[in-house]
């Protein structure tokens, strides 16, 4: 029994040195993991939370294989839904699932969540799921997504323990950086170990 317990044991303590490790050193998901890319929260949620209407300019951080960004580019009625990722890999991705489903208003980009290559005030809705935790600086990356919402815009954070994920970002500490980078909270909905909170721009 032992010798049975002793490998189990061994497992489960090298998963916990590496979940420490990495959620010390945050870094973005390799394409080459996405098939552990879990499934936290239903697209349903994330589209009655984020709320976007026709025409809207909507942006997407951290799109993985486009589990969101397909139903939320569906909704858009001649509106734009631009997705970026430091990894190519992961936009091409999207970029080719979105051609073979016949949509074609998503617009790829490769970039920094802490960087953004977009103009001041560019979109009206700006959501990433389990993704925050990722980018090194969360309050460069914060002060991003601010500046590239209009005044008004709406924000909205997911973030999801499923899976075990080691970068995830509990509403305790997401809350006082987001107020610190000009966020206003507006709603929270789920519980500790999954929600989605929504966040407005305020005017600079």
């Amino acid at each position: 029994m032992f010798w049975v317990l002793a490998p189990v044991g061994a497992v489960v303590l090298g998963y916990v040195f590496v979940g420490l490790w990495m959620r010390r050193h945050p870094d973005a998901m390799p394409y080459g993991a996405r098939f552990f890319l879990g499934l936290p929260l239903h697209w349903r949620q994330l589209l009655d939370v984020l709320a976007v209407g026709a025409g809207d300019r909507v942006l997407e951080v951290g799109p993985g294989t486009g589990y969101y960004s397909l139903p939320v580019a569906s909704s858009l009625n001649g509106g734009t839904l631009d997705v970026l990722d430091v990894r190519a890999e992961f936009v091409d991705h999207v970029a080719r699932r979105a051609q073979a489903a016949g949509i074609a208003n998503v617009r790829p980009t490769v970039g920094d969540g802490a960087a953004l290559p977009y103009e001041d005030g560019s979109f009206d809705a700006v959501f990433l799921v389990t993704v925050l935790g990722e980018i090194p600086d969360r309050r460069a990356a914060l002060l991003e997504l601010h500046r590239v919402l209009r005044p008004g815009g709406r924000l909205v954070v997911g973030e999801s323990l499923a899976g075990g994920d080691p970068h995830y970002v509990s509403f305790g500490s997401l809350r006082p950086q987001a107020d610190a980078a000009g966020l206003t909270f507006e709603s929270r909905s789920g519980g500790r170990l999954a929600y989605l909170a929504s966040f407005r721009a305020q005017a600079v």
